[in-house]
């Protein structure tokens, strides 16, 4: 990652989990909880959001070595992922949301599994979409300090939910459904330029002939 491009992964991880989306989400699941069971939940949320993003950096590619996949297989692959998330983006829902999801998370938390691990954090916050793009970012890094700022966007990540999360009551009210809506799309559209980028990227690596065709 050289000049601005290092700037890249946390441009796309702030698309990806785009907290204020799913400042709906927070509200509902923890109506039922008390100031401070609330606070607790945030903490936890934020917590759980570095430390995906962090430990897909530093242990991601071991795990697909493990596997024998190559990285630019994943890098397609996790372009491709990245791309259906901006349009579910576009169309003003969670990246990292399904249905599916959404109900087995209030299942557990129902059960009494933390709302703030699931749903909050996984699905809705990271998910399939964020560890696959800090994979493919960490490949990316030459030095030891690289893989570093990668950890360190994802701190960045953290205290942004949490400041988010604090705050979700005001956001609600000051950006009503529509806004919410609006920055969703916003973060969606950013996202599938990112995703195009890298899917381009990884279809060079396993076609190389592709490259001299875009070049002419």
């Amino acid at each position: 990652m050289a000049g601005m491009d290092i700037y890249k992964p946390l441009v796309a991880l702030l698309a990806i989990v785009n907290p204020v989306g799913v400042v709906p989400f927070f509200i509902h699941f923890t109506s039922g909880l008390s100031r401070a069971e609330r606070k607790h939940t945030i903490r936890v949320s934020a917590f759980t959001a570095f430390v995906v993003i962090a430990v897909s950096s530093i242990l991601g590619l071991k795990v697909i070595e493990f596997f024998g996949i190559s990285l630019a297989s994943f890098q397609v692959g996790g372009g491709t992922l990245l791309l259906i998330s901006s349009i579910q983006m576009l169309n003003a829902q969670p990246a990292e949301s399904r249905k599916e999801d959404l109900s087995e998370g209030v299942d557990k938390a129902s059960a009494g599994a933390s709302i703030a691990v699931v749903p909050l954090t996984i699905p809705l916050l990271t998910g399939p979409a964020t560890i696959s793009t800090m994979v493919i970012y960490a490949d990316k890094t030459r030095h030891w300090w690289e893989l570093a700022v990668l950890v360190g966007y994802g701190v960045v990540v953290g205290l942004v939910t949490f400041a988010v999360f604090s705050m979700a009551g005001r956001i609600a009210r000051a950006l009503g459904q529509t806004g919410i809506n609006i920055m969703t799309r916003l973060m969606g559209l950013i996202l599938a330029a990112l995703a195009v980028e890298l899917l381009a990227d990884g279809l060079i690596k396993l076609f190389p002939v592709l490259a001299s065709h875009i070049g002419n």
